[in-house]
Formats: structure tokens, sequence, C-alpha cells
């Protein structure tokens, strides 16, 4: 199985005509992802690579049935966007451009919890369930099916984890990228929790990174996890008040530091891995 898409996912893409958003839905459609059709107000009635496009999400959900948008807007115009696709009754949002203004993301996680859906971003790779799915800009040569799932701040180290669970013949179930704005539309507890229901992933690794609070979050969680969790958490050597790379990824008072949140994760039973190879190990050292 796999948890948020998969082969019966109904995919639209917000900003279809767009040259980001065109170039990534041929993609998808090249993988086998099932985009269904797309949006791009004053041009419905359009196609873009067989994909029919509407004026709005909601005549897009109601001809298609919908259940998964993935957004390709610039980031004024992300709130409006998300909000629309909550509205109309997609159940997975998955928001891939960068510097979602914090106000914006307050007010589309509010919506999101008002009419049960998830978001998945700001500044996310999206997610992608090997051999079912690509919703985003996940580049597929670095995954393959398999039995564990991952989820990750960053994207970059998303690819890097699964091609070295891919290499050890482990595979993945899921991957997603929780994005790396400083306020996201989901947490590490959510996708934990959905992880530990599946039956088909026998083990998540969970890769943080410098900057916020998502990591420290997690130990509830990860103590009721039936499932293993490996966790990895990029940056030990950033200096403080230096931000690197991704806008929420800068260490601000006590809080927020990887060897901070590697401590906390090691404390709640995550099993820690320091480097990519590290993971391998661990989980053959688990048996999964």
């Amino acid at each position: 199985m796999a948890i948020l898409v998969d082969d019966k996912s109904r995919v639209i893409v917000q900003g279809i005509t767009g040259g980001a958003g065109s170039f990534h839905a041929k993609r998808m459609l090249e993988y086998g992802t099932k985009i269904v059709g797309g949006t791009s107000p004053g041009k419905g009635g359009q196609q873009v690579h067989s994909a029919p496009v509407f004026d709005t999400v909601k005549e897009c959900v109601d001809e298609t049935h919908a259940d998964v948008s993935v957004i390709f807007l610039p980031a004024q115009f992300v709130l409006d966007g998300a909000v629309e696709a909550i509205r109309a009754g997609i159940r997975t949002v998955v928001v891939i451009p960068e510097h979602i203004p914090v106000v914006d993301m307050m007010k589309i996680r509010e919506e999101a919890k008002k009419h049960g859906s998830l978001v998945i971003g700001g500044n996310t790779a999206g997610i992608i369930s090997p051999g079912k799915a690509n919703v985003g800009i996940m580049p597929d040569i670095a995954f393959k099916q398999g039995r564990v799932g991952t989820v990750s701040r960053s994207g970059s180290l998303t690819y890097y984890v699964a091609d070295t669970l891919s290499s050890f013949g482990f595979g993945e179930t899921t991957c997603i990228g929780l994005g790396g704005d400083p306020l996201l539309g989901t947490t590490f507890e959510e996708v934990l929790e959905l992880f530990d229901k599946d039956p088909d992933t026998r083990a998540v690794v969970m890769v943080g990174e410098i900057g916020g609070v998502y990591e420290e979050m997690t130990p509830p969680r990860i103590k009721t996890m039936a499932k293993p969790v490996i966790a990895m958490v990029a940056g030990v050597h950033a200096p403080r008040g230096k931000r690197m790379g991704h806008a929420g990824a800068i260490i601000e008072g006590a809080m927020g530091s990887a060897r901070e949140k590697l401590r906390v994760l090691e404390e709640a039973g995550a099993h820690i891995a320091h480097t990519f190879l590290d993971i391998p190990v661990i989980l053959s050292k688990l048996g999964v």
C-alpha cells in the first residue's frame, strides 16, 4: 500500500498552463500519475498534455472527481489557490512554491483543519509512492517500490535517502517532503501516524534539519509507534543565526540545533543515523 497518494489518486494541477505546471504535469503523467485535469482562471476549455483545463477547482472536481491537488502558483496566490482547493473537497493539497507568508499558511492550516484536508508544504518537493504516483517535482530515478516510508523537510535529502534505501534493496512505500518553509501545513507527527497505520510500511526514516521545532514535537508520537523510526538531522555543524538553504533552516534561541533535535529524538526511542549509510545498517539490525 501507500499513504496519501497511490495509483487510484485523481490529481489536478493548479497552474497547469504555466511553465512549471505544464512541465511537471508532463513528468507526472509519464510516471503514471493519474492527472485528471488542471486549473487556470480564464483558460478553461483548453488542454495541456491531454488534461482538460478548468477555470476553477470546483468545476474541475465536479467534472473529474479529483481528490489530490498540486499547486504550481506564485507564492502570493497560494493562499487563494489552497483555500479554493480545500473548499472544493480536495483531501490532499501539495504546495510546491516556497516563501509562503506565515500568515497565509496559518489561514491555510485553519481552513484545512475545518474541512478535513491535509496540506503538504509549502516549499515541498511533493509526494511519491514509487510505482504508483508522483505528485510534485520528485526525480523518480531515485525511488523504488519497497517497505520503508520516509518523511523529510528537504527534497534533496529525500532523494539521497531514497537512493540509499533503493540501492540496499529496501525500497520505499511512500516518500513525503514536508517542506522547508518556517510554517508547514503538516507535521512529522501526522505523517508518522499515517505510516504506522500502513500495513506495507515496516519502518520509517525521518529526516529533519536545523531550525524550527517540528522534530522536537515528535517524541510523544514516536513513543507510541509500533514500527521503528530511524532519525537523521542535517546541519550538525551549522552556525547559529545563519540560514542554511531553506527559509526555515535557521537556529534561533535554545531550540532548533541539530544536536538538540537528535538528543530529543534519541530519548524518545528513535534510532539515530549520522550518515546515509547508517540507515541500511540500522534497518538490517532491526530485521526490516
